[in-house]
C-alpha cells in the first residue's frame, strides 16, 4: 500500500511539473520579443507554450505587424500537437477575419490537412493500422477541404500537395467500400456486396480498387444466380485487368463458388461438410507488404 501511495504521489508531481506555465512577460515586453519567444517554443516542439505566446502577442498587439502571422502560427502549432479540431477552429477564424489575406490559402490547406490526419494521434506512428478500415467521415471532409482549396486557389503553392492527397483519399475511400463489400460477402448479403462493388466501379474510376469492385460484382452475381450479369462483370474484369488473380489464363473467373456450384475440397466431401468448408472469397488485390 505504501508503494502504491508513493507511486500515485510521484505521478501527481509529474503531472504538475509537465503542466508548463507561460513565463512571466513584462508589461512592456516588445512585440518582437514575444514573437521571438513564441518561435523559440515552436522550434522546441513546445506547442502549448507557443500557442499561448502567440495568443498573448495577438492580445497585446492586435494591429501589430505579427498579429496576423501569429494567427497562422497558432493553426500550425495546434496541428503539430495533434489538436486537429483546434487547428480547424483556428483556420476557420483566420479565414473569417482575413478572407482576402495573401496567405489565406494556407488556412484552407491546413483545414484539409487537419482532417486528413484527424484519426491519427501521437501513438499512431507506433501502432500502425489499416486506415481503410477506419471511419471515413474525416477522409471525406479532408477531400472536400482540399477540393475547396483547389477551386479557390488553383495556383496556390499548396495545390500540388492537396491534389496528391486527394488522389490518396480517393484510393482510401474506394478501398473502404471493398472492405465493406467483402464483409457483406461473408455475411451472405450478396446484393449489398454487388451494390458496393458497382459503386466503386462507377464512382472511383482510375483507382486500384476498381478491379476488386468488378470481382465482387462477378462473385455476388454468381451467388445470386444472375449468370448473365456475372458473365458481363467477368468479361469487363478480364478485358481491363487480365492479370487479376481471380482471372485464369482462359479468361474464366477463379473461385470456390462458380456458376456450376460450390467447389468443395476432398476433406470437406469426406467429412460430409463438417471439415474445411468453402469460405466466401475476399477480394483485395493490394500488393502484400
Amino acid at each position: 500500500m505504501k508503494y502504491i501511495l508513493i507511486l500515485l504521489f510521484s505521478l501527481a508531481l509529474f503531472g504538475c511539473s509537465s503542466n508548463d506555465e507561460l513565463p512571466d512577460i513584462a508589461a512592456d515586453a516588445g512585440e518582437q520579443q514575444i514573437y521571438d519567444d513564441a518561435q523559440r517554443y515552436l522550434r522546441g516542439d513546445n506547442y502549448d507554450l507557443a500557442v499561448r505566446s502567440f495568443q498573448l502577442l495577438e492580445a497585446r498587439y492586435p494591429f501589430g505587424k505579427y498579429a496576423e502571422q501569429a494567427q497562422l502560427e497558432i493553426i500550425y502549432a495546434h496541428y503539430s500537437a495533434y489538436e486537429h479540431e483546434a487547428a480547424v477552429e483556428a483556420a476557420d477564424r483566420f479565414i473569417r477575419l482575413h478572407p482576402q489575406h495573401p496567405n489565406v490559402d494556407y488556412a484552407y490547406y491546413m483545414k484539409g490537412l487537419a482532417a486528413y490526419t484527424g484519426n491519427e494521434d501521437i501513438f499512431a506512428r507506433f501502432l500502425p493500422t489499416d486506415p481503410t478500415s477506419r471511419d471515413t467521415s474525416q477522409a471525406k471532409e479532408a477531400f472536400a477541404e482540399f477540393a475547396q482549396l483547389l477551386a479557390r486557389f488553383p495556383n496556390s503553392p499548396y495545390a500540388a500537395d492537396a491534389e496528391a492527397r486527394m488522389i490518396s483519399l480517393r484510393n482510401l475511400l474506394a478501398r473502404h467500400e471493398i472492405i465493406v463489400a467483402n464483409y457483406y460477402l461473408r455475411r451472405g448479403a450478396f446484393l449489398a456486396a454487388v451494390n458496393r462493388g458497382r459503386f466503386v466501379v462507377e464512382n472511383f474510376q482510375r483507382t486500384p480498387a476498381v478491379a476488386d469492385g468488378l470481382a465482387v460484382m462477378a462473385q455476388g452475381y454468381i451467388y445470386l444466380g444472375m449468370d448473365d450479369l456475372a458473365d458481363e462483370s467477368v468479361d469487363v474484369l478480364a478485358t481491363n485487368f487480365p492479370d487479376y488473380p481471380a482471372i485464369g489464363k482462359d479468361g474464366q473467373f477463379i473461385s470456390n463458388y462458380t456458376m456450376q456450384g460450390v467447389q468443395r475440397s476432398w476433406i470437406n466431401q469426406a467429412s460430409l461438410g463438417l471439415l474445411d468448408p468453402p469460405q466466401p472469397p475476399q477480394f483485395d488485390n493490394r500488393p502484400k507488404i
